[in-house]
């Protein structure tokens, strides 16, 4: 029975921004639990290396051009991956962007690419997917990315927090609203990992020692433990799981 609640064979998922790092992770591990994957970024050429792992175990990958930034591209971007894998069961709302900077010097652009990117983006994605997915009338999962700053203000973070803030907000609202018509929304928080997004963070050799002081497990994330949580929320076994964000933080939060 475990092993069958597990199992996403034949399910179509999308997951944006995933030409590296966590997106290009939860994609391979979607492929390896079963399901067909498109996948998305700004630059369709990016894609080549998730799109090759993809295909390495078996599952199809459709590829699709999208900057999420724009609410009309956010949504075309998943309409073009159902319509390329024949409908959508899953939606990975990953893509994000940051940009560290003393909250005195933000400037509207600044606030404005974080936020549209991050919050807005991942909003009429999600809108987007739950048309199709209630249209198809047989539910659905979405995840979208959180982050730690979701929870606990972090310094020089302040556009980033509040648009990670903003996603935990809109996964409760959509996940009550959406409950009736089998759609699930969930996210994950991914706590201190080193990616490309957040290497300006791990130049620092006296920040790294002072934030594994911090985390119980005393150890940063690696790119793969995300995948197994977002494979749960996406199963059978999460099927009375809705509305929630589990934190992958080596026990970050819990010793706060």
């Amino acid at each position: 029975m475990a092993s069958t609640s597990f199992d996403l064979t034949g399910r179509r998922a999308m997951v944006t921004g995933a030409s590296r790092g966590i997106g290009q992770a939860i994609a391979h591990a979607l492929a390896k639990a079963g399901c067909d994957v498109a996948i998305s970024a700004r630059k369709i050429e990016n894609l080549a290396e998730t799109a090759g792992l993809i295909e390495k175990e078996g599952r199809r990958a459709a590829t699709v051009a999208q900057d999420v930034r724009d609410p009309t591209d956010a949504a075309g971007g998943v309409e073009a991956a159902a319509d390329q894998l024949g409908g959508l069961d899953i939606l990975i709302n990953n893509a994000g962007f940051e940009h560290v900077s003393p909250s005195l010097h933000v400037d509207q652009a600044l606030w404005d690419s974080i936020v549209d990117t991050n919050l807005k983006g991942a909003f009429f994605a999600a809108q987007a997917a739950g048309r199709i997915m209630a249209k198809a009338g047989s539910g659905g999962s979405i995840v979208n990315l959180c982050s730690l700053t979701s929870y606990v203000g972090v310094p020089t973070a302040v556009p980033y927090g509040a648009s990670k803030s903003g996603l935990l907000g809109m996964t409760r609202a959509l996940a009550t609203e959406w409950a009736e018509r089998g759609i699930r929304v969930n996210a994950i928080a991914p706590g201190y990992f080193r990616t490309a997004m957040t290497e300006v963070f791990y130049e620092d050799k006296e920040w790294q020692q002072r934030m594994l002081s911090r985390i119980p497990q005393r150890r940063f994330g690696e790119e793969s433990d995300v995948g197994g949580v977002v494979i749960f929320l996406c199963s059978n076994a999460a099927a009375y799981v809705t509305g929630h964000c589990i934190p992958v933080d080596g026990g970050y939060l819990a010793s706060v």
